[in-house]
């Protein structure tokens, strides 16, 4: 079936049609509307990868065991005790993911396995055909140049917190076992001056806002079980809880070359606006964001050198 049917005319798929083939995964949107709200706002799917025997728990725990000589390919913590919880505030490190596999169920963790397609073939495919698929929906992206794309396998005991944040990237995120509650907002939410804060350091990591200055009624709550899932905007923060099992999900991401050079302009204009200035926002002047972008470009390179002299001067 084509990938643009809409959800409504999507028919039951079999395991007996899908077989065990990585290449079977399928994600569906209802396509009113799709092109329009990319990007900007949280939007519902379904999909079939939990019918997949690559998700399956043996599966899960050989995959587990190919990470253990590689602590930068995962990241394990605890729950935090609420969503409004600093992010990095919550104990983690120091678990191979064999390890949090097999005591789930003993003590409460949140297990991070990043780009699975690095370690075993299938999720490469099935990572270059869902891509393909979201291609579909949204064609502008083929003018577009992806500088990353890679999936990740998130695996959490029952009942865990993951506190408020967001991501730099635009996301994909499937439910495969068991049950989580999806808190998110569309990324208006967030001020110009939040998102400065997080691109002025150049880095892809999660970003740290605050819950309490979020309007409730701008929440978007999306109850996830096996087979459905969401479409999730760059820079839309959320908090993530789990059901009553363990949790398996799991999400492709990726940036363009644009959304890079617009995360550069947020820098420069964090720059402006501690000289005192109120800079426009990214999206309003797209020339003068390409200018801005460029400038960043060039000095980020330069501002890395000096903060290495300085640190070698003052023996750090």
């Amino acid at each position: 079936m084509d990938v643009v049917s809409t959800i409504k005319n999507f028919p039951a798929i079999s395991t007996a049609v899908l077989g065990s083939h990585s290449h079977s995964g399928r994600l569906l949107f209802d396509v009113d509307g799709f092109a329009e709200d990319f990007n900007r706002r949280p939007l519902h799917a379904e999909h079939n990868l939990h019918e997949l025997d690559l998700f399956s728990a043996d599966s899960l725990a050989f995959l587990s065991k190919r990470y253990s000589s590689h602590p930068d390919d995962y990241f394990v913590a605890g729950s935090a005790p609420t969503p409004g919880t600093p992010f990095y505030s919550v104990p983690h490190g120091a678990r191979e993911p064999q390890d949090v596999l097999a005591t789930l169920a003993d003590q409460p963790s949140r297990l991070l396995l990043k780009r699975p397609e690095n370690y075993d073939p299938r999720f490469r495919m099935l990572l270059d055909s869902l891509f393909e698929q979201i291609v579909s929906l949204q064609p502008t992206l083929r003018l577009e140049s992806i500088t990353r794309l890679e999936s990740a396998i998130f695996i959490s005991s029952a009942a865990t917190t993951t506190p408020f944040h967001f991501d730099p990237e635009i996301a994909f995120f499937s439910q495969i076992e068991g049950e989580k509650i999806y808190h998110v907002y569309a990324p208006a939410v967030l001020s110009e001056t939040e998102l400065e804060n997080f691109y002025v350091h150049n880095v892809v990591n999660i970003g740290q806002v605050d819950l309490a200055n979020r309007d409730p009624a701008m929440e978007q709550v999306f109850k996830l079980r096996p087979g459905f899932g969401l479409h999730q905007p760059q820079n839309a923060p959320h908090w993530v809880e789990t059901g009553g099992s363990r949790s398996v999900s799991y999400s492709f991401v990726f940036e363009t070359k644009n959304s890079r050079a617009t995360g550069r302009a947020r820098s420069f204009n964090h720059t402006l606006r501690r000289l005192g200035l109120n800079p426009i926002a990214p999206g309003t002047h797209p020339r003068r964001d390409d200018i801005k972008a460029i400038a960043m470009k060039l000095a980020l390179p330069a501002r890395r050198r000096i903060g290495k002299l300085v640190r070698s001067t003052m023996g750090r």
